[in-house]
């Protein structure tokens, strides 16, 4: 499909009535021996997916006595269980909860209860942090997987011991076999594209991590759309390198191509000689990667040493693509990097390039069926074109709201001439052509590899050290991820001098997400505060905005 598109004119498809099960069964009844998924060398065909997907959902309903509407955590790096579990929930009518497999136990606990889980599936080198995370919770059962065991007996990759690690048992946990040779049937689906079907987090700017519901009618249109704009074909293969968890890698490595007929390369998380053999060995022809991950290929010395020539697509929208990285994929591989935008908020995609014409370090033209304007963030009156105003966007794939949280939601929505547009908290501006540019944030929000980190999230578990006073945290240039973390600390009287910046580096690892943590860390005798007392971060972020960016 050719996306064409001229400002003023948005771009349209009919919407459909269909739910994220139907597509799999479309797709499996239209395909059945083609490959919905390769794994290291084990390819599982659209057929045997759907059969697997099947079982679990039957499981779901006749032993774990889950009903239509329960939530099913999902905490596990890219893989077979991922998308099988992912499906299975919803062909069973309930509602996935995708957690990162980098967050610790606090963070998994919180999505636990707050989205009132009744079942999590983890790996098993996740497992004990999944069962210190489940007390309190609504959950009743932890379903245990081991990546190995859709791995072949004779893999030729070099894959490491994690990956590898045979299966093992824990007390009181289901191993996902089990699972699996169960063989039960689930009752039929009935579930309708208004249906709530993913609760992935985000945070605001207080730092509480909110749940975004969002629907079959979301994530349809999004699948949809993606495959549209991307000319994604039965049998060609998208590289599932971007986190399954994350809506753009859930849109890129589950639904998109389950709609399209495609096969999903799974890439349990980005190791650049990995991704490169996988990319050869398959044909990838669509890859979704972030800027951190397009760097990182394109510095591998033996890159002109694999077949790529399939590649027909590199995107992401995770993080602005730095212009000179723009260029060198484009001088390397003969691709431009389609840059794309959009929240969790909105199913992942709002704008998007157009392929034939994009643009270096620009978010695109609206999507389809979707309506953007730039609004005063104060008035919230609609600015004309070049003035620089608060992103508000419309359509299809626009969340349902914040689970649990009216207050948020309404909060989250503005009336833009009679229609109801969700306010992204991204301060930009579109140009004559329809063209919208980002320059700011509205919002207190760090973007380190295309991850958002909200400090005020971050400054709570720093919190949580007992020698730790005062904290701020802000964003430091970053020449390979864009934007890190950095965390200004005033320590306790009795740990200054004893305590060292590394050693509570090494502490907030063990506390947060790997994207999360501090990377740098400074110890300081005061921080600036307003007269009421609160912390001046703006103050501090702009004089480190100030500096130069260090080199890579």
């Amino acid at each position: 499909m050719q996306v064409r598109y001229r400002s003023g004119n948005p771009l349209r498809f009919a919407l459909s009535k269909a739910t994220l099960t139907d597509h799999l069964n479309v797709t499996a009844d239209r395909f059945p021996d083609l490959a919905a998924l390769q794994f290291f060398g084990t390819a599982l065909s659209y057929r045997a997916f759907r059969i697997e997907v099947e079982r679990f959902a039957g499981w779901l309903q006749r032993r774990a006595g889950l009903q239509r509407g329960d939530r099913v955590a999902l905490y596990m790096q890219n893989s077979p269980q991922w998308l099988i579990a992912s499906y299975a929930v919803l062909r069973a009518d309930m509602i996935i909860v995708p957690i990162s497999p980098m967050n610790r136990t606090s963070e998994v606990a919180h999505y636990l209860r707050d989205s009132g889980a009744r079942l999590i599936v983890c790996a098993q080198d996740l497992a004990e942090t999944a069962i210190a995370a489940v007390g309190g919770s609504g959950v009743t059962d932890i379903v245990v997987a081991t990546y190995a065991d859709y791995l072949p007996d004779d893999s030729d990759f070099k894959l490491p011991d994690w990956l590898t690690e045979p299966s093992r048992t824990f007390d009181d946990c289901v191993a996902w076999r089990d699972v699996m040779a169960a063989g039960e049937t689930p009752d039929a689906p009935v579930a309708t594209p208004d249906d709530v079907c993913a609760l992935p987090f985000t945070s605001g700017s207080t730092g509480k991590p909110k749940a975004c519901m969002l629907t079959h009618g979301n994530l349809v249109h999004n699948a949809m759309g993606l495959t549209f704009w991307h000319g994604l074909r039965p049998g060609d293969a998208s590289l599932g390198a971007a986190p399954m968890y994350h809506v753009s890698g859930f849109n890129h490595a589950v639904t998109s191509p389950v709609f399209a007929g495609s096969t999903v390369v799974i890439l349990p998380r980005w190791e650049r000689d990995l991704a490169t053999q996988l990319m050869a060995r398959y044909g990838v022809t669509h890859a979704a990667l972030a800027p951190t991950a397009v760097i990182d290929l394109l510095a591998n010395p033996r890159l002109a040493d694999f077949d790529l020539s399939r590649l027909r697509r590199v995107t992401s929208g995770g993080a602005a693509m730095p212009d000179g990285v723009w260029k060198r994929l484009r001088d390397r591989l003969g691709l431009p990097f389609i840059e794309a935008y959009g929240m969790t908020e909105s199913a992942a995609t709002t704008h998007l390039n157009l392929v034939e014409q994009p643009r270096p370090q620009c978010l695109g033209v609206p999507f389809f069926n979707t309506s953007s304007c730039i609004i005063d963030p104060a008035t919230g009156q609609e600015l004309p074109v070049g003035e620089a105003g608060e992103i508000a966007v419309y359509g299809p794939q626009v969340f349902k709201g914040y689970w649990n949280q009216p207050d948020a939601t309404r909060e989250a929505f503005i009336d833009v001439d009679g229609q109801t547009f969700y306010r992204t908290g991204d301060i930009g501006y579109r140009d004559a052509d329809g063209f919208f540019y980002m320059t700011d944030r509205a919002k207190r929000m760090i973007n380190a590899s295309g991850l958002k980190v909200w400090p005020a999230e971050v400054e709570n578990l720093l919190y949580q050290h007992e020698d730790v006073v005062e904290a701020c945290v802000i964003g430091i240039k970053d020449a390979y991820r864009g934007e890190t973390v950095k965390a200004l600390v005033r320590l306790r009287d009795s740990a200054r001098g004893l305590l060292t910046e590394a050693a509570f580096i090494e502490w907030s690892r063990q506390k947060m997400a790997a994207y999360k943590y501090p990377r740098v860390v400074e110890f300081v005798d005061t921080l600036p505060k307003s007269p009421a007392g609160k912390i001046l971060w703006r103050e501090l972020q702009e004089k480190e905005n100030a500096k130069e960016i260090p080199p890579s």
